[in-house]
């Protein structure tokens, strides 16, 4: 259907509110109006997400109706009257209406729902659904995209987000809501007096600080010197203030500093556009701060604290953001050495990272004889795994972590979680400070242990149908036209993940890639370094993924510098196709 006939289906709809079909007639700009109904907004293993708006492929009560409308058949179909859920919310706008409106459709269906009474993080939403034994869950967020984002993440029984067999099923159900007519209606009055929606909070939040307050590993040195340690810490006006503040002062870390510009939840996020813990800038203000307060560490978490960014002091005495594989290294050795130290580590220890992240953590688990395993990008996928290793006892789950600034420990959360995280970073710094180092100190001395890696991420934003259309031209175009050398240097393996093959160039070999198919290509080259391209799953974007390895700092830095303009220059001429 042309997307000018999906735009008068919804002016003409019954079923569309007179405020949505104003706001649709005020769209004078064809392009844009073609962006808002090109397309559905597409359920992908991690829900939707998109701009909030009105259209076919914008966030909105009818798409989030839609959705949840198909959701419900799935759950009936697959649990019949056991079909439940529970659903959570972050600070986005409209993120409360797009929750209740999610709850009122599966009470309309007769699914029995959990909701939270005001917002919450991510991962307490992943621990709601294994703790109340919920079949599915939802999280109204869109983690630590700018504000005019929003998003529907759903999961499965076990926690985890749904993967993609149960999304392909969810979303073959959405599919046969080919009309608004469809989607259940019940009111919030009528949910709640036939006992079909109730509304959850402390009980559930006491039970997961608890929880992760039980993964202390040094215990004693928590419990003599934590109230020495001086944090300073923003929720970038997300979830992350009320648990990580009150897990933080349960164990006795009293000199905790929030940043007050950024304390409250705020959907517009007046202090940072882009509120991501990735972006050194959303840090400016606890660095004022820091001035007068000179703290230990520094951290702050995205809207829906699955995230988190960790800032330290170098030995020059300037703050430095630590990048997400720098913080998942520091966290893999600690937990191991702790482990260790204690006698704690399992002879079938493992951990977990995706294929974009730091090999540097391979080299770590190698050396505490601790098994290394990759999965796809998407902490999904991380979850899966633990799933598994419950399921064969095959392995003892003990970290994981993505480069994009998320961690997890423990196997009572199925995703990243940044209040575990927040918990373990600051035990990790109190063990260094207790031993006369900071962070930093810890990284370099890790750095001349198992060898001086870097990474960098380069996002090419490519908006609408046509860059949508110029992504995939640009991976076929790295599929099948790469050179076999860069900068003089071999590429000695490609791996295709869409066709789930690994080639051996040296060899000339094959070997099957056992994951689920995407469409991602890895590169790795002679010298130990490798760059990895694929289209993100929640942005208008293409992703590369770069890391090299070096002598030194100033050589892996030297290294990586050049490694990406090479990389970059052919980027552009894929993309320029």
């Amino acid at each position: 259907m042309r997307y000018r006939d999906k735009y008068e289906l919804w002016i003409n709809s019954d079923e569309i509110d007179t405020a949505t079909k104003e706001e649709l007639k005020s769209v004078k700009d064809e392009k844009e109006l073609e962006d808002r109904f090109y397309k559905e907004l597409e359920f992908g293993t991690g829900g939707l997400r998109g701009i909030i708006g009105a259209g076919s492929n914008r966030m909105n009560i009818f798409t989030v109706g839609k959705a949840t409308q198909g959701l419900a058949e799935y759950l009936l179909k697959t649990y019949g009257d056991e079909a439940s859920a529970s659903i959570a919310y972050d600070s986005r706008i409209m993120s409360k209406e797009f929750a209740e409106t999610a709850a009122l459709v599966l009470c309309a269906n007769n699914v029995k729902v959990n909701l939270f009474e005001s917002l919450r993080p991510t991962p307490m939403l992943s621990y709601t659904v294994r703790q109340l034994k919920s079949k599915a869950g939802i999280v109204i967020t869109a983690s630590h995209n700018p504000r005019q984002y929003n998003g529907y993440k759903v999961y499965g029984d076990d926690g985890g987000q749904v993967t993609d067999n149960a999304a392909n099923e969810i979303l073959e159900c959405i599919n046969d809501v080919d009309d608004f007519s469809k989607i259940k209606k019940i009111s919030y009055n009528e949910a709640v007096n036939k006992g079909l929606l109730n509304i959850i909070g402390e009980e559930v939040d006491k039970s997961y600080i608890d929880r992760v307050k039980n993964l202390t590993i040094r215990e004693e040195l928590v419990e003599d010197k934590a109230k020495d340690l001086k944090i300073i810490y923003t929720p970038i006006h997300g979830s992350g203030n009320m648990p990580i503040r009150r897990v933080l002062r349960e164990l006795g870390y009293d000199n905790v500093f929030v940043v007050k510009e950024q304390e409250q939840p705020d959907g517009n996020f007046p202090t940072a556009s882009y509120p991501n813990p990735e972006d050194p800038k959303v840090f400016t203000l606890a660095l004022d701060m820091a001035k007068e307060v000179k703290p230990d560490i520094i951290f702050g978490t995205d809207p829906d604290c699955d995230r988190i960014g960790v800032v330290v002091k170098d030995n020059t005495g300037a703050y430095k953001v630590l990048t997400g594989n720098q913080t998942g290294v520091l966290l893999t050795h600690y937990i191991l050495a702790s482990l260790k130290e204690t006698n704690k580590l399992p002879n079938n220890g493992a951990v977990i990272k995706t294929i974009v992240t730091t090999e540097m953590a391979g080299k770590i688990a190698e050396g505490f004889n601790v098994q290394l395993i990759d999965v796809l990008t998407g902490f999904k996928y991380i979850g899966e795994k633990i799933k598994e290793f419950e399921e064969t006892k095959s392995s003892r789950y003990l970290f994981g972590f993505e480069e994009s600034y998320g961690y997890l420990a423990g196997n009572f959360v199925r995703d990243k979680d940044a209040v575990i995280a927040a918990a373990l970073i600051t035990e990790m710094t109190l063990y260094y400070k207790s031993k006369g180092m900071s962070l930093y100190d810890a990284l370099i001395n890790l750095y001349d242990k198992y060898g001086y890696y870097k990474e960098s991420l380069v996002s090419i934003e490519l908006q609408g149908k046509e860059g949508q259309e110029k992504i995939g031209k640009a991976l076929e175009y790295l599929r099948h036209s790469m050179k076999s050398t860069i900068n003089n240097v071999k590429i000695i393996k490609k791996m295709d993940y869409k066709l789930s093959v690994e080639k051996d160039l040296v060899n000339i070999e094959e070997r099957t890639i056992k994951l689920p198919k995407s469409n991602v290509l890895k590169f790795v080259l002679e010298d130990g370094s490798w760059f990895v391209v694929r289209p993100s799953g929640t942005e208008p974007k293409m992703k590369v993924y770069l890391s090299c390895v070096g002598n030194s700092l100033k050589d892996m830095d030297e290294k990586l510098e050049s490694f990406k303009n090479n990389i970059m220059e052919i980027i552009n001429t894929a993309c320029n196709l």
